[in-house]
């Protein structure tokens, strides 16, 4: 499914009407009637029942008083609640307006703060008389750009209060009011939704930090054609089930382990073997077929004991961390592999940032860079300048922010998409493709090609150590059997994300990393369903 920015979603909506000539009151009834349908099939039928619709300033509100009217329709008691007199609204808007108050549509208009406790009392007085079906917000759509301030904000808090207090279902048209379309972050006050409906595309602050106010988000056909879709060649995507299941290359019955891969992780260091293990782990249970870890020498025997399906090579030059001493070494071994992940449990120590540093440089292997590698890659300035291959990071916002050379981790999480497309473009001119992973709630995966998706799998289980070690070793294992770094990245993320869904589905919290790598064969069957 394709994911469209705000700016591009009114793109789109422009095309619909000028290129198309579809009217924009055409579009705004289907989105108002589609909003009514997914409301009576989510909370019941509207038949009898009271639904109080705020109305914004624009088409959004445009959207509310078509859903007013459909409710009417219905057997439904709508009270339209204006946050702008009736007669300012302008264009399709205000031919919807003039059509509610010829049907004689109960209203009230919000002037100012205080005219809020009136409103609490027309609608208790409504809703003596028929229970109420939900709270339609219809205030702001995708396009806000600034915290809502005055009668606006105290509108949302009255909404977010109401339903709380009420116990009323809320009803967010296209986004919740308040909540950036493009970044997911509240715009100060914002609307917490049980149901939101978009129109067209979803967008990516639907998903962002995990769309915590959106509550069940539906898509609804408004009639913007295929062709206009098409014509934006729109580069973001949606991760769910069929999009990722698409990206999977088949297995051939005839494959053997050569078949399928060999994968050289350069991992671990005193104190931190089980990372190293962990994105083995994955990697093996990814489906890679021939897996071979490069450790330090004293470490050794742990790894042996620890994972009997993985080969180790210690290196002689690097006894508890890595040395650059040995890249040499290191560079010989990865000659015969599809692929590299560098970083789990490395340490930090100055030889081994030099050898990381170097790797980057020489492998012409995709090589995913995670935990330790990314903060000794972010030591450098222009720290991914040079690479010999494609490369994959996988960064937490801590990460992120380093390799932006930046310290407020505040400024990543205020943008998460801005923050993973900081390759954008670079080292095209080489061929080299980079593709960022920023972890987190929505996972953004960015390609410096300009590709970028948002993932739409995953839960807080997977807020626990070892998981990120877990999904450099599942992305790791999925370039070694032969999927281009895009592919990878993308269908990693998502698989990641669904054997967390998978094992929270009977345990709500408490799963650790290893039981999240034991469970990606089962995210494989299930994506295939």
């Amino acid at each position: 499914m394709k994911l469209a920015t705000p700016e591009q979603m009114q793109a789109l909506d422009r095309a619909a009407i000028e290129d198309f000539g579809i009217p924009g009151l055409v579009l705004m009834e289907n989105a108002g009637r589609a909003v009514v349908e997914r409301m009576e099939a989510a909370f019941g039928p509207v038949a009898d029942r009271s639904v109080c619709v705020f109305v914004g300033t624009g088409s959004n509100g445009g959207d509310g008083l078509v859903i007013a009217r459909h409710v009417a329709q219905r057997g439904g008691v709508p009270l339209l609640v204006f946050l702008t007199e009736p007669d300012q609204l302008r264009g399709d808007a205000a031919v919807n307006a003039a059509i509610c108050a010829k049907l004689g549509l109960h209203s009230c208009v919000i002037r100012q703060e205080a005219d809020l406790r009136e409103t609490e009392e027309r609608i208790r007085r409504l809703h003596f008389d028929r229970p109420a079906h939900s709270l339609v917000d219809a205030l702001f759509g995708t396009g806000l750009r600034r915290p809502l301030e005055g009668r606006f904000a105290a509108a949302v808090r009255f909404i977010n209060d109401l339903a709380r207090q009420r116990h009323w279902p809320v009803v967010a048209v296209d986004i919740p009011s308040g909540l950036c379309g493009r970044t997911g972050m509240p715009l100060g006050e914002a609307v917490r939704a049980d149901l939101t409906v978009t129109f067209g595309l979803p967008k990516p602050g639907h998903f962002l930090h995990g769309g915590p106010q959106v509550g069940r988000l539906e898509v609804a056909d408004i009639g913007i054609p295929p062709q206009a879709v098409e014509a934006a060649c729109l580069p973001g995507i949606l991760l769910e089930q069929r999009s990722v299941a698409a990206l999977l290359r088949p297995r051939p019955k005839s494959g053997h382990k050569g078949t399928f891969g060999h994968l050289l992780i350069v991992a671990g260091s005193e104190g931190k073997t089980g990372a190293a293990l962990l994105a083995a782990h994955a990697a093996l249970r990814s489906g890679c077929g021939l897996v071979t870890m490069a450790v330090p020498a004293a470490l050794n025997p742990i790894f042996e004991a620890a994972l009997p399906e993985a080969m180790t090579v210690p290196m002689p030059h690097s006894e508890k961390t890595f040395s650059e001493a040995d890249c040499d070494l290191i560079s010989t071994l990865a000659e015969n592999k599809e692929a590299v992940v560098m970083g789990p449990g490395l340490g930090l120590e100055l030889e081994t940032g030099e050898l990381v540093r170097r790797l980057h440089r020489r492998l012409k292997q995709p090589v995913v860079f995670d935990a330790d590698a990314l903060n000794l890659l972010a030591q450098r300035p222009l720290c991914m300048a040079g690479s010999a291959g494609p490369r994959v990071l996988t960064p937490h916002p801590g990460e992120m922010a380093r390799l932006m050379g930046i310290k407020d981790i505040g400024v990543v999480q205020a943008d998460r998409l801005r923050a993973a497309s900081w390759q954008n473009g670079a080292e095209i001119k080489d061929g080299n493709e980079i593709i960022t992973v920023l972890k987190g709630a929505g996972t953004v995966v960015c390609s410096s090609k300009g590709r970028w998706a948002v993932n739409s799998s995953g839960n807080s289980g997977l807020a626990v150590g070892g998981t990120g070690d877990v999904l450099a070793g599942l992305i790791g294992g999925l370039l070694a059997q032969g999927h281009s770094p895009w592919d990878a990245a993308a269908a990693g993320v998502f698989l990641h994300g669904l054997a967390g869904d998978l094992l929270a589905e009977t345990k709500s919290r408490g799963f650790t990393a290893s039981e999240l790598a034991a469970a990606l064969p089962l995210a494989f069957m299930r994506i295939f369903k």
